[in-house]
C-alpha cells in the first residue's frame, strides 16, 4: 500500500488503484477527502470528523461510501441513504478492497470531569493501524502504527509505552498539528531511543510504501 500523510489525523492509503482516507477533519486539508473511495472516520471531535469534508467526496464520487461509528453516522447518513455504514468493536468488513478490523471502544480520558465518547480504531489488511484518539492494543499484530503523538489526552510516556506494548514493525506520527517544529526534534529522539522499534515522522503530502 501507498501511505499519504495529510495534516493532523489524516492519511490515504493507496492500493490497487483504489483509495481509503481515515479521519479528514477540520485540521486537514480541504481537499483530503477528495478522490476517496471509501472513508473511515474513528469519533466525532472535530479534528477527525469534518462533515463538510465528507459531503464533497461523497457528492463527488457517487460510488464512495463512510464506515464509522453510530455518533457520526448519525449526523450524515439521512443525506447519502445506503453510503454510511455503522461499525463497532469487533467488526470486519471490506471496503474498496481494503480487508478492515474494528478495534477499540472509547476515547482516551482528556480529563475525570469530561464524559468519555466512543472512538474505534481501524486495522487495515492486517498490516495499518489508525487507533482514533486511543491507545487502543489489537488483538493481532502490527506492521505499521499510527501513533497520536500529541493530544490534550497523552503524554509522552504514554505515547513511548503504547509503542512497546503494541510492538510495531514501524510507526508514523499522525496527530501531531498541535506539535511545534521546536519540539519535534524531542519527541522523535525519546520515541526512536525508547519505543523500541523504527520510528519516523512523514510531511503533510508526503508518502512511503507500506
Amino acid at each position: 500500500m501507498k501511505l499519504t500523510k495529510k495534516s493532523h489525523a489524516c492519511v490515504r492509503l493507496e492500493k490497487d488503484g483504489r483509495t481509503l482516507v481515515l479521519d479528514p477533519g477540520g485540521f486537514t486539508e480541504e481537499d483530503a477527502a477528495l478522490g476517496a473511495d471509501a472513508l473511515f472516520v474513528t469519533h466525532e471531535h472535530p479534528d477527525h470528523f469534518d462533515e463538510g469534508r465528507l459531503r464533497a467526496a461523497l457528492e463527488a464520487n457517487p460510488a464512495a461510501e463512510i464506515w464509522t461509528l453510530r455518533s457520526v453516522a448519525e449526523r450524515i447518513s439521512a443525506a447519502f441513504p445506503g453510503r454510511v455504514h455503522t461499525v463497532g468493536h469487533g467488526d470486519a468488513f471490506t471496503a474498496a478492497g481494503f480487508d478492515v478490523q474494528v478495534h477499540g471502544e472509547l476515547h482516551a480520558v482528556i480529563h475525570p470531569d469530561i464524559p468519555r465518547i466512543t472512538n474505534v480504531g481501524y486495522l487495515v489488511d492486517g498490516s495499518v493501524f489508525h487507533p482514533g484518539d486511543a491507545l487502543t492494543v489489537p488483538d493481532h499484530p502490527v506492521d505499521t502504527l499510527l501513533l497520536p503523538v500529541m493530544a490534550p489526552w497523552n503524554k509522552i510516556s504514554e505515547v513511548i509505552d503504547y509503542v512497546r506494548e503494541v510492538r510495531p514493525r514501524r510507526a508514523y506520527d499522525i496527530h501531531d498539528a498541535l506539535l511545534t517544529d521546536l519540539a519535534r526534534p524531542i519527541y522523535d529522539r525519546q520515541i526512536g531511543e525508547l519505543g523500541g522499534t523504527d520510528h519516523a515522522r512523514l510531511a503533510p503530502g508526503d508518502s512511503t510504501e507500506v
